[in-house]
């Protein structure tokens, strides 16, 4: 009996991730295959962009009883595009973002595949650079090896952090502590609610540098 409800479970399930997927506007595919088993989805088959195969990851996971997502999909573009074009296209979009240090990354393409190389000293610029590979027409997908390079030292990295909370009016910076070593920030404390946590890592991870966020603030209501 129990099975039998555990696979009425699953195939609910199932369509209700389907029924997601088709109401996405950007997923065009109707090669996309779904499976479901104890709240895990795996998606199949076949997409003509790597951005639609990341908003099918996406629809699945927003999907209410989905505990994870195994992404088997493949990009199959709808028209051949060869790596020297994926190459140029992905070097263009770099250069109309203002916010992307195009001359600190490199971009090489091998099988449809884009890889980013270089350095940057903020995280959002390592983000940005990859976000926008994901629309380039032909990419089969993205491997970010830009590394980050801290700007400033580590003390002004803790000063930065120190000057954003007690500029910040929802967080009490006499009850926050801040350690920095090796591009890692470590916060320390007590705050009253789960927003101030929040707003207090946003701070940290904000500074320049910043690979990684360790949060042990306490909530103290």
């Amino acid at each position: 009996m129990k099975a039998k409800q555990e696979k009425t479970e699953n195939k609910e399930l199932r369509n209700d991730v389907e029924h997601h997927l088709g109401r996405v506007p950007n997923i065009t595919s109707t090669d996309i295959g779904v499976a479901a088993a104890d709240g895990i989805v795996t998606l199949s088959g076949y997409v003509g962009t790597h951005a639609e195969k990341l908003s099918a990851e996406k629809a699945a996971l927003h999907t209410r009883g989905v505990k994870a997502v195994a992404n088997d999909i493949r990009v199959r573009p709808l028209f051949e595009v060869t790596d020297p074009e994926i190459a140029a296209t992905a070097v263009a979009a770099l250069h109309l973002r203002t916010n992307i240090p195009e001359d600190q990354i490199k971009v090489t393409v091998k099988d449809g595949r884009i890889y980013l190389d270089g350095e940057v000293s903020w995280k959002f610029q390592k983000d940005a650079a990859e976000s926008v590979m994901t629309n380039i027409p032909g990419m089969a997908g993205v491997v970010n090896r830009v590394k980050m390079t801290p700007a400033m030292s580590v003390v002004d990295v803790k000063e930065i952090i120190e000057s954003a909370i007690r500029q910040n009016a929802k967080l009490d910076a006499r009850q926050i502590r801040v350690a920095s070593h090796d591009n890692v920030v470590e916060l320390w404390g007590n705050v009253h609610n789960w927003f101030e946590k929040h707003e207090a890592d946003m701070a940290a991870r904000s500074a320049p540098g910043v690979t990684k966020v360790e949060n042990h603030l306490h909530v103290i209501p």
